[in-house]
């Protein structure tokens, strides 16, 4: 049996009546779903029907009246007599005249005119100065045991009868209890524009300890008042916003009463339909303030979303204020499988590899539901946010809230089923998995491997580069299973050209929780590439395969003392401030001259601060430190590294001011844009070893065969290896992505535009003796197309120089190369 991997979160209600009556309501002629048709009844009670027609009622009594109404149609009553489904056809009244249609459009669009200039006026971060409230969540993974035969069958395999009982087992599982629940409650407050979430009590089933991953994610926005409106991270445009008007056609299709106020119930969907990821749903709009009284988001596709916002009218502010939040997700219909939140949750494809439609399974009527339930509602206090730099706050003691609290703070009501979840923790076999995968997912992004207390660093494992040749080592860092405020770090590594022993040693403690400040000293003793530029920041990134280091043949040796403290003291922000001790001995034919003496070896004493800014990201701070929730560009680095003179004998004076802007842009229809500005500045006595190369990765050789390579992420891969060296340069790449095109079954490449410049300048060439280089006065021009993607992740790339640099031979300027887009699905 196979389930969607839903890896997390899901919320439902159940509600006990005489009686359920569901339908579907369609036009009379055509047989068509009326989307949003209004059902109200005698009693006084109104549901909406969704975006495909269906609708579901229930009546506590038996002889309740229901009118259908629908724009443009005629009404129709019945009277509920017992549970049921019902089909109910409306007639379309006599069509519009075109003077009349275009009258209705013109109210419409000045309708929704007046929606749009009263945004401010509306929005609670907008019309009030302060305000906090709790929020109750509760996300379910379930299903309705009804909707599941639960038959068990035979089926014939290998010449072989045998019993599958899937159905039958799920169904009985199901009957008894969901299949993960998830509570969470939060204090929410606002205060000088800053919106921060401190979530004081969480408990996961089947789980000791929330995962805070889960926690991070944005399921649906909070506001109906953004540009962007959110759904299990994705964003579309929020049809109430300037560009709104514009992708979405409207219509207004009646009047309803919602807190004795008379709202207008207009109906959106989104004219484009880009990559069939159009948003369409209901607006109710209040007639006297044009504010939002409530909203239906709806996506339907490969799966099905449907998120409802309501709001509660507040006399004394005179505002609509958020009440309720729902999100509801089940599957639609798909060939191909698909995964959401990382892979996180996981639909399958409802097609084989064979192309035939498969049967469906139990765990197909499957779907995640969530609820949110505010109250505690404070407007207009005096309000000071505590560490308003993070955007969720997880409380220390999240996960060890007793009964009362629970009990005080469930806002929702808890079945027999959603106690039985909590109370049989190996319910969730799968989900078990998840929780694996997380933990291993938060290290291989990082390029480990935990092993126990230890994460083993597979960078050490094997590499290869012209000096070393193959080298093999082994290294890595204790993780929090060792310790949470104390680790050690450490590899040996051996090259089998140069034959060298290559370690390093280092350990850290924590001395700051909320900061997630560190306090280090390591000891290095082994080979860097010269020129190359290295923010300390940086964090590494997985690479299986990085091509640069293969082809390098020059380097520098150095033994390094290094102190450091890493910190993230600063809003937003992340910082490593360094002193650095080393003995520096170059690998290559080269001198030092300062003008007086002549250095084939020397030292360096370093102070240097490395910090990276993320101004526009959103925060999530764990009682295991802050992870980026929400990353947002641009992005800024920055770095200065200055000598100290007379200090632990240095033998050298200088300065480096180095800086990075990074800009990432995603569209709806799945193409993306990328900015990369970098620059660095050096002065003083600098040695070639530590000055800059502007990442070149291309082979000096003639053939152009024999200088096919892999592609770098940010090389110039045109410009050969140790051809251009500057103390100051500025380099700008751009990149464009094209969204992936299916060819074939399995092969779906994606098209990306590149193109590169660098301008650079030397000072003091004379001090540089012994290795040959140009510099880039003129400007470095390059572009290329990449088709990534092509075959389980690798591609294909081509790159031409142009330019005051270019080459004498045509094809010295052409550059070939692999590309390798590794997805693991995290």
């Amino acid at each position: 049996m196979k389930h969607f991997v839903f890896l997390f979160l899901f919320c439902s209600i159940c509600v006990q009546a005489q009686f359920r009556v569901t339908g579907i309501i369609k036009d009379e002629t055509t047989k068509t779903p009326l989307p949003f048709a209004t059902i109200q009844s005698s009693s006084g009670r109104t549901t909406i029907a969704d975006v495909t027609g269906k609708f579901e009622f229930i009546s506590s009594s038996a002889g309740e009246k229901m009118v259908i109404s629908y724009l443009n149609y005629s009404s129709k009553e019945f009277v509920i007599e017992k549970t049921g489904y019902f089909s109910v056809f409306l007639e379309s009244e006599p069509k519009l005249s075109e003077t009349e249609l275009s009258q209705k459009q013109e109210q419409s669009k000045a309708f929704l005119n007046a929606v749009y200039a009263s945004i401010d006026q509306n929005n609670p971060k907008k019309a009030l100065s302060t305000f906090q409230y709790r929020g109750y969540n509760k996300i379910v993974v379930t299903a309705h045991p009804d909707s599941i035969k639960g038959k068990i069958d035979t089926i014939k395999k290998s010449n072989k009868i045998k019993i599958d009982s899937t159905d039958f087992k799920f169904k009985k599982l199901i009957t008894k209890q969901h299949l993960f629940v998830t509570e969470k409650v939060s204090l929410f407050q606002y205060s000088d524009a800053k919106f921060k979430e401190t979530v004081l009590g969480s408990q996961m089933s089947g789980f000791k300890n929330p995962i805070y991953e889960v926690i991070g994610f944005n399921l649906q926005s909070y506001s109906v008042y953004e540009p962007r409106y959110e759904l299990l991270e994705t964003k579309y445009v929020n049809p109430i916003s300037k560009q709104g008007l514009r992708d979405y056609d409207f219509e207004l299709l009646d009047t309803i009463s919602l807190s004795n106020r008379q709202t207008v119930l207009v109906y959106f969907k989104n004219k484009k339909r880009i990559n069939k990821k159009g948003m369409e749903g209901l607006l109710f709009i209040d007639q006297e303030n044009f504010a939002v009284a409530k909203a239906i988001m709806r996506v339907r596709g490969i799966i099905d979303l449907t998120a409802i916002h309501e709001y509660e009218f507040l006399l004394n502010e005179k505002i609509w204020f958020p009440n309720t939040y729902e999100l509801k997700i089940v599957k639609g219909k798909n060939d191909d499988s698909i995964k959401i939140l990382g892979g996180t949750i996981e639909f399958e494809g409802e097609y084989d590899e064979l192309g035939t439609k498969r049967e469906k399974v139990a765990s197909d009527y499957s779907y995640l539901q969530s609820k949110t339930f505010f109250y505690d509602r404070e407007i207009n206090i005096p309000l000071m946010i505590v560490r308003n730099s993070v955007a969720i706050e997880i409380d220390e003691d999240v996960a060890k809230k007793d009964t009362t609290f629970w009990v005080k703070n469930r806002k929702d009501r808890f079945s027999k089923r959603d106690r039985n979840t909590f109370a049989v923790k190996d319910s969730l076999a799968f989900f078990k998995g998840i929780n694996a995968k997380l933990f291993f997912g938060r290290k291989i992004i990082n390029g480990y491997v935990p092993v126990g207390f230890f994460d083993f660093d597979l960078r050490y494992l094997v590499s290869y580069n012209n000096y070393e040749g193959f080298r093999f080592g082994l290294g890595g860092v204790t993780n929090e299973r060792f310790s949470k405020n104390f680790k050690l770090d450490g590899y040996i590594a051996y090259g089998l050209k140069d034959e060298k022993n290559k370690y390093h040693l280092g350990g850290s403690t924590r001395v700051g929780n909320f900061s997630n400040t560190w306090a280090g000293i390591s000891y290095t003793d082994d080979v860097l590439e010269i020129g190359s530029t290295k923010f300390n920041i940086d964090k590494r990134v997985f690479k299986i395969y990085d091509p640069r280091p293969i082809n390098l043949s020059t380097f520098y040796h150095h033994q390094t003392w290094k102190s450091y403290v890493e910190t993230n003291f600063l809003p937003k922000t992340e910082s490593i401030w360094q002193l650095n001790h080393s003995k520096i001995e170059p690998l290559f034919n080269y001198t030092f001259f300062d003008g007086e003496n002549l250095y084939n070896r020397y030292t360096m004493t370093t102070a240097s601060v490395s910090i990276q800014w993320n101004p526009f990201s959103d925060y999530m701070h764990t009682p295991n430190g802050k992870i980026e929730i929400e990353k947002r560009f641009p992005k800024f680095t920055f770095q200065f590294t200055q000598s100290l003179p007379d200090f632990l004998d240095n033998d050298f004076q200088f300065g480096k001011i180095d800086a990075r802007a990074e800009y990432e842009k995603q569209f709806i229809n799945g193409q993306k844009s990328a900015v990369l500005i970098q620059a660095g500045f050096a002065f003083g006595d600098v040695p070639l070893t530590h000055l800059y190369n502007n990442s070149p990765n291309n082979l000096d050789r003639d053939a152009l065969l024999q200088r096919i390579t892999v592609a770098g992420k940010n090389s110039f891969e045109t410009m050969r290896f140790n051809e251009f060296f500057s103390s100051q340069y500025v380099m700008l790449h751009f990149k464009h992505g094209f969204k992936r095109v299916e060819l074939f079954k399995k092969i779906k490449p994606s098209l990306v535009l590149v193109s590169r410049m660098a301008w650079g300048n030397m000072d003091k060439p004379e001090q540089h003796l012994g290795l040959n280089y140009k510099t880039i006065n003129e400007g470095y021009f390059e572009s290329g197309i990449e088709l990534n993607q092509i075959f389980s992740g690798f591609g294909l790339a081509g790159f031409y120089r142009y330019g005051p640099n270019q080459l004498s031979r045509f094809e010295d300027n052409i550059a070939i190369k692999l590309t390798f887009v590794l997805d693991l699905g995290l």
